[in-house]
Parts: C-alpha cells; sequence; structure tokens
C-alpha cells in the first residue's frame, strides 16, 4: 500500500472542511483533502444524471451579506462567484393553498405574516428574530475561540468581547415556543405550524425545542441575501478547490478514509482503501458519528460518546431528482416549502421542499428544458428503511402537477433517492443530512467545538459548532483553522 505524507490531512470536502482547507492554504500550510466521492462539496454539491445536474441537499445559497462566514472565507481567499441575487427567496404554500411569499425586505414580508396570518403579534415576533439574527452574526466572527476548550479561549474572547455579545447569552435559556408566548402567537395554530416547518429546514427540530438563538437566525435566513449559482452549489466548492490547489494543497477523490490513527510521534495516518497518509494534522469534517467510528483512539472517542446522537434523534432525507420541458409562463420563484395534505406517503414528513434551476442556467439543462429538485425529511432513517421508490416517484410528479407547477406530461424523467443512497453518496453514518438537531438541553456552549484530541487533530462540519447550513458550516470551518493556528503557529497572522 502506497505510502505519503503532508503537513495537513482534511477528511471529506464538504463546505465547512473546504473553508478550512483553504485558510490553512492560504496561511502557508501544505493541506491534502480526502474526498471519497468524485465531486467536491459534501452535503452541497451536484451531480449528473443522463446530462443534467441535479442539486443533492442543499439548494439555497446563503451567507454572503457582511458578518457573514461564508462572505469571510471568500473575502480571505479573493474568490468570486458568478452569483444571481433572488428577487424573492421562497415561497411556502400551506396546506389550504393559500401562497405565503417570504420577502426579503422586513416591512414587506411583516405586511405578508401579517397578511396571511392575521396582525396579532407579527411585527413584534419577526423584528424580534431580526435584530437577534443580526447580533448573532455580528458576534460570529468576532468569537471564534467559542465554545471554550482552553484557557487560551478564554483569553481570546476576552480581547474582543462586547457588551451586545454578552446580552446574548441568556437567548440560550429559551425557546422558540418562549419567543412565541411572548407574542401571543402560541394559540395561532396556523401560523405555528408554518413556524415548524421552516424550523424543521434549518433548525432540524420545531418550536419546542429549537433556542432562540438558533431559531432567529433560522427562521430570519430570507431576510438577508439569497442567491443562486449557475451551474449548482458545485461551483462553489470547485470554486474552492481551484484556489487550494493553486496554493499547493490537492485534492485526493474516491479516497475512503477506513482509519485515523495517531502515532507515537505525534502525527497522524489516514488510512484509505488505496493508500496510508502520514500528517501533522488532521482535521475530520465528518460527521461526529463517524468521526467516533473512524478515530482509532480510546480516550478520544470515550469523550466524544456524550456528543452522539442515536438514529432515534435524527434525520435523513428522501430527494427527488425531476426533468421536465421548461414552457413560457411558469413559476419565476426557485424555491418553494409545500406543507402537504395528509403527510407525504410512506414517510409521513408535513412538508417538502421544491428548487428550480433557474430558466437562464443551460449549465444544468438545456435550453427548454428544468429541473427540479425535491426533498424531505426521514426521521430516524436507521428504522424508517424505504423502498417503494416508484411508487414516490409517481407521488411526486403527480402532487406537483396538482400544484401546478407542471403538468405529468412535461416531465422527460424522475428518480428517487432514498436513505440509502445518501449513505452511499455520502457515507455520513444512518444516511444523516442537515447536523445534529437543536435540542432546548443542548445549549450552544455544550455543542462540541473544533478539538477533537487536544493534540492535533481537529473537526468541522454540521454536527459540531454551530451546526447546519452553509453560513453555518463554513464558520465551523473558520473556527477550525483559527484555532489549529493559534494552537500551533501563534506568530501566523495571515488570519485576522
Amino acid at each position: 500500500m502506497e505510502r505519503r505524507k503532508t503537513q495537513v490531512a482534511l477528511v471529506g470536502s464538504g463546505l465547512g472542511a473546504l473553508s478550512t482547507a483553504v485558510l490553512l492554504a492560504k496561511a502557508g500550510l501544505q493541506v491534502t483533502v480526502l474526498e471519497q466521492n468524485k465531486y467536491p462539496g459534501g452535503c452541497a454539491s451536484t451531480y449528473k444524471r443522463k446530462g443534467f445536474w441535479f442539486e443533492t441537499g442543499a439548494t439555497t445559497l446563503v451567507g454572503l451579506d457582511e458578518h457573514m462566514p461564508l462572505r469571510y472565507v471568500l473575502d480571505q481567499t479573493g474568490i468570486e462567484l458568478p452569483v444571481k441575487k433572488l428577487e424573492t427567496p421562497m415561497q411556502v404554500r400551506l396546506l389550504d393553498g393559500t401562497v405565503v411569499t417570504r420577502h426579503q425586505e422586513l416591512e414587506e414580508w411583516i405586511s405578508e405574516a401579517e397578511r396571511v396570518f392575521g396582525e396579532k403579534g407579527q411585527r413584534g415576533f419577526w423584528e424580534s428574530c431580526f435584530h437577534l439574527s443580526q447580533k448573532v452574526w455580528e458576534t460570529s466572527l468576532r468569537q471564534t475561540a467559542f465554545p471554550f476548550s482552553s484557557l487560551a479561549d478564554l483569553w481570546e474572547a476576552a480581547k474582543s468581547v462586547q457588551l451586545s455579545q454578552v446580552s446574548l447569552l441568556p437567548k440560550a435559556f429559551f425557546t422558540v415556543q418562549d419567543l412565541l408566548r411572548d407574542f401571543g402567537l402560541l394559540e395561532n395554530e396556523r401560523f405555528v405550524s408554518f413556524i415548524d416547518q421552516q424550523l424543521l429546514i434549518t433548525a432540524q427540530n420545531d418550536h419546542t425545542q429549537v433556542n432562540q438563538l438558533f431559531g432567529a437566525t433560522a427562521l430570519c435566513y430570507t431576510q438577508y441575501g439569497n442567491y443562486y449559482l449557475p451551474g449548482g452549489l458545485r461551483k462553489l466548492a470547485e470554486a474552492l478547490v481551484t484556489f487550494l490547489e493553486n496554493h499547493q494543497g490537492e485534492m485526493l477523490y474516491k479516497e475512503e478514509v477506513c482509519h485515523v490513527r495517531p502515532t507515537q510521534n505525534g502525527h497522524y495516518e489516514i488510512q484509505t482503501k488505496k493508500r496510508i497518509l502520514e500528517a501533522e494534522f488532521v482535521v475530520l469534517g465528518v460527521p461526529l458519528n463517524n468521526v467516533a467510528q473512524l478515530f482509532d483512539d480510546l480516550k478520544t472517542r470515550q469523550r466524544l460518546e456524550k456528543h452522539l446522537l442515536p438514529s432515534e434523534k435524527l434525520h435523513s432525507a428522501l430527494t427527488w431528482g425531476i426533468c421536465f420541458q421548461r414552457l413560457p409562463g411558469m413559476t419565476t420563484v426557485l424555491h418553494h416549502q409545500i406543507h402537504v395534505p395528509g403527510g407525504v406517503p410512506y414517510v409521513g414528513s408535513a412538508s417538502i421542499f421544491v428548487s428550480f434551476s433557474d430558466p437562464q442556467d443551460f449549465l444544468r439543462a438545456p435550453e427548454g428544458f428544468g429541473i427540479a429538485s425535491v426533498s424531505t425529511h426521514v426521521p430516524d432513517p436507521a428504522n424508517n428503511w424505504i423502498t417503494l421508490k416508484k411508487e414516490l416517484e409517481r407521488w411526486v410528479v403527480e402532487f406537483l402537477a396538482s400544484q401546478g407547477f407542471f403538468t405529468t406530461d412535461q416531465v422527460q424523467w424522475v428518480q428517487a433517492a432514498t436513505p440509502g443512497a445518501w449513505i452511499d453518496w455520502t457515507s455520513r453514518a444512518f444516511g444523516q443530512v442537515g447536523g445534529y438537531p437543536q435540542f432546548k438541553d443542548r445549549k450552544p456552549w455544550q455543542l462540541k467545538d473544533a478539538r477533537l484530541d487536544h493534540n492535533k487533530a481537529y473537526l468541522c462540519g454540521d454536527t459540531v459548532y454551530p451546526g447546519q447550513g452553509i453560513p453555518g458550516v463554513c464558520l465551523s470551518g473558520i473556527i477550525a483553522a483559527k484555532k489549529l493556528l493559534r494552537d500551533h503557529f501563534p506568530q501566523n497572522k495571515m488570519l485576522p
């Protein structure tokens, strides 16, 4: 078996790992990324079928506003993306057919929420959420030592602490349920149902469990810039890979990691089916459940156990890729959440999320054709195995046709992907998507931080702080890079 050496090895090429990789490469470190698939991006990538490009997981590009982590990564690397800003971030269809337009401008959105759900409490609720989300984002890049796992972290945090940051802490002890109660909205069942389905997209849980810090940012992501990237989100991952390779880094594809072992000289052996890579540092950008399987150090695995979640507390996904003939007059809004009467067959989930390709995006589909990427949550995936793919393919086409998006005759091709496909695509334990769900008994400072073994192994991705979503995983990658550099290269000033 081939043996090679590198300074830093990254396991996985999700946007968290790639954020770490490019920042470390910019700082002058030699970086090698190991990816078990043939495409970069992890759960924010794109795959090709029958000449069309379909999104795998994430379909909305958020995080380019000031104070946001993706903006920071792009500014640090000088990467420019040919993005198109969406005039309407999303529309939601309720069970009674009412269409709710999630406008970006706060006043427009409050007016829309009052129109659909009634005036009572809407203004106060959404103004509170938006202002809280602004504070969270302003704090996120100022406090990259959080969560604290060393005295140096505490010192680093103390140097940049502000009163507004301290004022956020009490919000971690209260849930979105408390906020709804404050504004007299808990009795508004129609609105609470809407909130729960919105939270499920971004927090993997409902109003009774999600704390106000995460809930406010989750509910207000449509109040920030939402963008479309021609060619699909793979273009973001590819841009990061290009930067990495232009800075003496390398990407190794089709390299499924089997073991990560600390060595006697304080380094790590990363074993794949093809080679053994010796690295001075290792950053694992895979879910904590996978880390526990891969990392061959008993003490570290034992310390990790309290952070692991069983299948019963996780979600996987059922997804569909649909190619259809595009006709004049079709919807120009690209993202839709649709509440499903009676739930999705065989799954029971209450809503689906639909993302259409831009009509002018001929990188994903030829002129005259369009792509729909559809997804829904599958709870407890280990115990909810799905086999009726053909029936689900027929259902999704007929359901979307009943909603007026296209006719069944326009559909050229459809394919469903079950949690088993997610395991094949990403190797994530249980086929898990969306990071760990938010729970009220897990405060932000109790989430796993970037240090794995308090030596030279680190973590990033959607199951460590701060959690899921492109902004969240990018922040985890920034934190991992900064903690590694502060721990071992304190004189390196490449990252402000």
